[in-house]
């Protein structure tokens, strides 16, 4: 059995307690910085020692009010689109559209692969856009059994949702909870660079579909052959049966085309009219409201909606509060530029593709004790981008090798709530999982390499 981890709250409060220590250890420092184009660089060059500030317990006590104060305009952007969309769910919409295609593939099972291929599709394009993460769970009790009703198993059943919405999470084109926070950081426009995330989204899609789809295949010729086969033959899929009618309506057809017009005026509106965290969190809540409105919700249903959305970000938040303690207690400690002068000098003697790899691997290994998108961009960026101005690798690739470094680790990682959530639901065993999702780990790591090594070697990836 796996022991059970400290909570993300208190391992952040750990390493802020260490940074608070390394204040009185590591030298003080400093590089000369320049603004380039309206953003503050360092200069490469520059480091050289200053007086000492170690920063003291008191100091340690004010860093999380204080990275607070800091993270505002981020936490605030946070809660507000989680708000809005709990109200998007609420209505019913997402989990009707879904239900309505299941119940396809079930009234017409010679299409089956085409529906578990769609399906797949559908959960990576909620992963890339809005992050679906915990919503699998709730999925994970209805295609447990429709993968049952078509003659598979129950990792087929978690596969659907969870490697769907992992693979659009891991190739995210506009999740504002990872690519919006840690691009912000960066100060890159948000969801910059949309045009080769798209491509890195399709093709992680299409392995995922391909993944899946020749492993239910080789179930179809041998049932057998399953890793949980004998798991399945005990369960008791009565439990598992799909209840209640699909109510697709006409309103709820209006709120989906609504949050996909959302996110195509997102797009447009980024890159045409410069919009930055405060119009993409105007733009949620507008769509909030809207949803409110066509789903003839009470206000008291859609401020309950909105307040428990915002409320189940509150976690996130207090992450990236203490984790922007962090950069307080380095920033005024003065030992920010000390490690990345050592770590510059550390991967300067590699090539710029060996570095940027470097940089997605430690991101990964990071993701194991920290499995929260938001408070490990929020801890890591404000090292990794002015490292890679030193590196002179684009700001917008540390900003790729963070979101691969998250998003892929997360289908295995035991510390994510999420995994061994659905694991629980669908009673996998972790080593049966690990055993099973291997292959496709390594052709998701080998690809990340490759998609990470080309805005290096083959072509310049902006705007910067």
């Amino acid at each position: 059995m796996l022991k059970k981890l400290p909570d993300t709250l208190i391992i952040v409060l750990t390493i802020l307690l260490i940074f608070t220590a390394l204040t009185w250890i590591i030298p003080a420092g400093q590089f000369e910085r320049a603004e380039v184009n309206g953003r503050e660089l360092v200069v490469p060059g520059t480091y050289q020692e200053v007086e000492r500030n170690p920063q003291g317990f008191f100091d340690f006590l004010k860093a999380p009010i204080e990275g607070f104060i800091s993270a505002t305009q981020i936490i605030a952007f946070v809660l507000i689109v989680g708000g809005a969309f709990s109200i998007v769910t609420r209505s019913g919409a997402i989990d009707a559209g879904l239900k309505k295609i299941i119940d396809l593939s079930l009234q017409k099972p010679r299409y089956k692969k085409l529906m578990v291929a769609l399906l797949i599709v559908l959960f990576s394009l909620a992963g890339a856009t809005f992050g679906m993460s915990e919503e699998v769970l709730v999925f994970i009790l209805i295609t447990l059994p429709l993968a049952f009703s078509l003659g598979y198993d129950s990792i087929t059943g978690v596969a659907i949702p969870f490697i769907g919405a992992g693979a659009g999470f891991a190739g995210a084109f506009t999740n504002p909870f990872t690519i919006g926070i840690a691009q912000g950081i960066a100060e890159l426009p948000p969801f910059s660079g949309w045009e080769y995330r798209i491509v890195v989204w399709a093709i992680f899609t299409t392995v995922a579909v391909l993944f899946i789809l020749r492993y239910i295949n080789q179930l179809e010729k041998s049932p057998g052959k399953s890793p949980v086969y004998e798991i399945d033959q005990q369960r008791d899929k009565k439990e598992l049966e799909i209840s209640g009618e699909v109510n697709f309506n006409r309103r709820k057809k209006i709120i989906l085309v609504a949050f996909a017009i959302s996110l195509a005026l997102l797009v447009y509106g980024v890159n045409t009219w410069d919009w930055y965290i405060n119009e993409i969190a105007a733009l949620f809540l507008g769509l909030g409201i809207f949803t409110a409105i066509v789903a003839r919700m009470s206000t008291g249903i859609a401020a309950d909606a909105f307040v428990n959305g915002a409320k189940d970000m509150i976690y996130a938040g207090l992450v990236i509060a203490l984790s922007k303690g962090i950069l307080v207690i380095a920033t005024e400690g003065k030992i920010i530029d000390t490690v990345l002068f050592y770590l510059s000098g550390w991967v300067d003697g590699f090539h710029q593709g060996v570095a940027v790899e470097l940089m997605f691997f430690v991101q990964s290994f990071l993701n194991f004790f920290l499995p929260s998108g938001s408070g490990q961009a929020a801890l890591t960026m404000p090292i990794m981008a002015p490292l890679s101005d030193l590196l002179e690798i684009s700001r917008q690739t540390a900003v790729l090798a963070f979101q691969f470094g998250d998003g892929i680790s997360n289908l295995v990682i035991p510390t994510s709530g999420v995994t061994m959530g659905v694991l629980g639901i669908s009673k996998i065993p972790y080593q049966k999982w690990l055993g099973w999702i291997w292959p496709l780990m390594v052709v998701l790591i080998l690809l990340a390499m490759v998609f990470l090594l080309l805005p290096v070697v083959a072509f310049t990836w902006g705007p910067f």
